[in-house]
């Protein structure tokens, strides 16, 4: 599901990119000229840039037995709000580059579990260090991005006397996305993205009924804006 979620929206960037094109596509005696892809691009994406971005998440938190057993998946959703920096290289058209983000998160899953409390899987905050690949055209430009991504979740189970006990691991996992960017003017664009995060599995032991491994995945949708040195 979630690589031909990740196929749509890389779809539509390039078909909103590739119309965004064709309406520029015009000459100083206002006449068509070909819009076709021509390998180069007006505007410059080459250099660093940094910015802001808020978004959405949805996902799955899995828990199963340390040792083994049933394996139990639970709907997590919140908000994510946070700063990137990167940089591009603009090979003619063709962009390359790296960015990495850091977000603090509301991504969560809370559940009843009667006389043993109230049990609570968070993402705290969360990361990610990814490289990038678009196709420039002029100031639009489509993109795919994937790498590696951590975070911190917290466990924690309050009892009925209102005692509560957590724990917070750090996890070490990967993420896939794609994106649409755009130039407002020279130094300032904006940009849509779809993430998709798998944080992996760590052990916590503060559930009733022993250890368990829990593991959050999550897909993100946010905007942002960057400002370019």
């Amino acid at each position: 599901m979630m690589r031909k979620l990740v196929l749509a929206l890389t779809s539509t960037a390039l078909l909103t990119a590739t119309a965004h094109a064709a309406d520029l596509g015009w000459n100083g005696n206002s006449s068509p000229v070909n819009t076709m892809y021509s390998g180069s691009s007006a505007f410059q994406w080459s250099g660093f840039y940094a910015g802001v971005n808020g978004g959405y998440g949805f996902g799955t938190l899995s828990r199963e037995p340390s040792a083994g057993g049933v394996v139990t998946e639970n709907n997590t959703n919140g908000w994510g709000l946070g700063a990137q920096a990167g940089y591009n290289a603009d090979m003619g058209g063709f962009v390359l580059g790296g960015e990495a983000d850091l977000q603090w998160s509301s991504i969560s899953h809370s559940e009843d579990l009667g006389a043993a409390g109230t049990l609570k899987a968070s993402v705290d905050g969360f990361g990610t260090v990814r490289a990038r690949a678009g196709m420039a055209f002029d100031r639009v430009m489509p993109y795919v991005t994937g790498g590696v991504a951590f975070g911190n979740s917290t466990v924690s189970l309050t009892d009925p006397a209102n005692v509560v006990t957590s724990q917070t691991n750090t996890h070490l996992g990967w993420t896939i996305g794609a994106g649409l960017e755009a130039a407002a003017t020279d130094n300032i664009t904006i940009k849509a993205e779809y993430l998709y995060v798998d944080l992996g599995a760590k052990s916590y032991t503060t559930a009733p009924g022993g250890n368990i491994d829990a593991t959050q995945r999550f897909g993100l949708i946010r905007a942002g804006i960057n400002y370019k040195f």
